[in-house]
């Protein structure tokens, strides 16, 4: 989930606004209908949910219990910028690639369920892939790796 984007007294609010009424039935629902798109990793396709407007990338993936291994979540940012996720309200362990304008992945940072940590990305990119966590090791993944798709093909 990105946090960065909301003003430190809305997020509060948010935040506080929750805690009182318990639930809420529309932030409680996982995004399962975003538009999608193709990427690869070398031989690896990757089925990616785009989350563009700030609130799908406020969302991302929380409140999801599961996720098939070869999904994730591609969050697209309009400006370069050291993007920082967290993992409230996230119930998968994920792991976040970094990914420059060229499909590079910069670095990558394991996240664990339900914390406030930051991750952040170690330079400024446009492009943040949430993938189910060790989907990335397995495969042999890791920063320099190139992803390939549409987004990083129109970025340039």
């Amino acid at each position: 989930m990105k946090f960065s984007s909301l003003p430190r007294f809305a997020l509060l609010a948010c935040t506080g606004a929750l805690a009182l009424t318990g639930t809420l039935a529309q932030a409680q629902e996982p995004q399962l209908n975003l538009q999608r798109v193709q990427l690869t990793a070398g031989m690896h396709r990757i089925d990616a949910q785009l989350a563009l407007s700030p609130q799908e990338r406020q969302i991302g993936l929380m409140h999801r219990k599961e996720m098939p291994q070869h999904e994730g979540m591609l969050f697209v940012f309009h400006q370069p910028g050291i993007q920082c996720f967290w993992m409230k309200n996230t119930l998968l362990p994920l792991t976040a690639a970094f990914v420059a304008d060229d499909g590079s992945i910069v670095n990558l940072a394991d996240m664990k369920p339900e914390t406030t940590d930051s991750h952040c990305s170690d330079k400024p990119v446009r492009f943040v892939l949430e993938m189910n966590q060790g989907w990335f090791a397995k495969k042999s993944i890791k920063a320099g790796s190139k992803l390939v798709g549409t987004p990083f093909s129109a970025s340039h």
